[in-house]
């Protein structure tokens, strides 16, 4: 979790008050303003970039900066067990603001190369600017008491009382209970694990989350981005033909992605449409659908492989913000010849509207986002079980819809970022008996590294699920289902 040697005295801050910051500095003020924007409703990777475009930051202050923010968002729930404890009060009685710079402090002090003077220092300097003058000695009593001990003495203290093991992992490596329940549950269904070795799994996937992924751009086929990636210092990637990874530096600075030859994208959502593009068809192949369009990642590329094949790609969205968000991303295949017709419609109506028109179809369903949680740090906390009980029902419909769109003959993919499984094999299992006269085919040798190897370990079929902390990428599932 992070640098700190195990045991022994923490150094402490030997600053007097008159030495003390007044101010915060540009990173952490720009990671506090982030994380009570996060607070308001804001998503963290939309909002940082803003704030520290608006800060004018670059370089190391960037770096640390967003590490600082992802970091603690990620990890807020142990830090709230460590806060309590050092502030001898629950976290519910500690006013919003103040908890948001004491989790900005505990993220220096337990997993940052921050010295702890100056991690308690610049802290309080935030408290001071932000909240009031008397928040501030507040704030340098809690995280001097945090400062004394090391991270892994803290986890052990924090989870001295829990006796089921999977509330300790979940504290430990700072996930809701019900989703470390969840993801357990999915690793045995989706057979990425046994009885014997799900435990090990599950803290494994735990740490992936906890872990920055590398950001992997999208080079769409045909419009020349492989060369310009190259050129900006992309690397292929061996996860997946289109993806490529990106060390360091702004990905919105590229001019293959300012003009959408290229955007940045998990190299699991390029595997998953991908697999729907290289699955066999009988008969003809002209017309493609993507019911779930926005914000246009996956129709991308779709629109890439239809200017290659002289197929149709129509792009759907419900709302038109996110059906001008496809527009915008798929300029670049539309400028070279790619027949893309984007409409606005509810996904669920399309297949009436529309029966047996399509001869591929994309149903990329709004799910938990449980697949994602390393890259979308903050839904975690804002994903509930109950959520599970509206989003079921619109995936079934959806999925319904979508077989209801393809000709007999044609292919749906259904794709969820989630592997739990009331999003994934329980939807298509319910569809597919609903329904009838459906094959759901195996997609697992679909998806293909950049060799053409199918990857290892994605389940015991016929649907497909990725795995973080297997394959390096999202947890992105795929079912193939073709209409008889």
């Amino acid at each position: 979790m992070g640098e700190r040697p195990r045991g022994g005295p923490r150094r402490r801050s030997a600053q007097t008050p008159a030495q003390r910051q007044r101010r915060a500095d540009p990173p952490r003020d720009t990671a506090y303003r982030t994380l009570r924007a996060v607070a308001d409703g804001a998503y963290a990777n939309l909002e940082l970039p803003q704030q520290i475009r608006r800060a004018g930051l670059h370089g190391r202050d960037a770096a640390f900066t967003t590490e600082l923010t992802y970091g603690t968002l990620r990890m807020q729930g142990l830090y709230d067990a460590v806060v309590a404890r050092a502030a001898q009060r629950p976290v519910d009685r500690i006013d919003g603001p103040v908890l948001d710079v004491l989790r900005l402090g505990a993220h220096q002090l337990l997993a940052m190369r921050v010295p702890d003077h100056a991690a308690v220092s610049a802290t309080v300097a935030v408290a001071r600017q932000h909240v009031s003058q008397g928040s501030g000695g507040f704030v340098n009593a809690v995280l001097r008491r945090v400062s004394e001990r090391s991270a892994e003495d803290w986890v052990e203290i924090v989870t001295a009382e829990l006796a089921d093991p999977v509330d300790r992992l979940a504290l430990q490596h700072s996930h809701p209970v019900w989703v470390v329940r969840a993801l357990r549950a999915a690793l045995l269904g989706h057979g990425a694990a046994d009885v014997g070795s799900v435990d090990e799994d599950l803290a494994a996937l735990l740490h992936a989350h906890n872990t920055p992924g590398a950001l992997t751009l999208a080079a769409r086929p045909g419009l020349g981005a492989e060369e310009a990636l190259r050129a900006a210092g992309a690397q292929p990637s061996e996860t997946c033909a289109t993806a490529w990874t990106l060390a360091a530096g702004d990905p919105g600075g590229l001019p293959a992605v300012r003009d959408g030859r290229a955007a940045v994208q998990d190299a699991g959502s390029q595997l998953v449409t991908a697999a729907l593009l290289d699955a066999s068809l009988q008969g003809r192949d002209e017309r493609w659908l993507d019911l779930c369009a926005g914000p246009g990642g996956k129709a991308g590329l779709l629109a890439a492989a239809a200017l290659a094949r002289g197929a149709h790609l129509q792009a759907n969205e419900i709302s038109e913000h996110r059906a001008e968000l496809v527009r915008h991303t798929l300029r670049a295949a539309v400028a070279a010849g790619a027949r893309v017709e984007v409409t606005v419609s509810d996904g669920r109506i399309v297949g009436e509207e529309s029966p047996e028109a399509f001869d591929r179809v994309l149903v990329d369903a709004p799910c938990t986002g449980l697949g994602a949680l390393r890259r979308r740090p903050e839904a975690r906390w804002r994903r509930t079980p109950h959520d599970l009980t509206t989003l079921g029902p619109l995936q079934r419909d959806l999925l319904t819809s979508a077989l209801r769109a393809v000709r007999p003959g044609g292919v749906v993919a259904y794709a969820t970022c989630s592997p739990h499984l009331a999003e994934t094999r329980l939807v298509v299992a319910d569809v597919v008996k609903r329904l009838g006269g459906v094959t759901v085919e195996d997609a697992r040798p679909l998806l293909r590294d950049r060799a053409g190897l199918p990857l290892p370990r994605t389940g015991t079929g016929p649907g497909a699920q990725l795995w973080s902390h297997l394959h390096g990428t999202d947890g992105m599932f795929v079912a193939l289902l073709r209409r008889d």
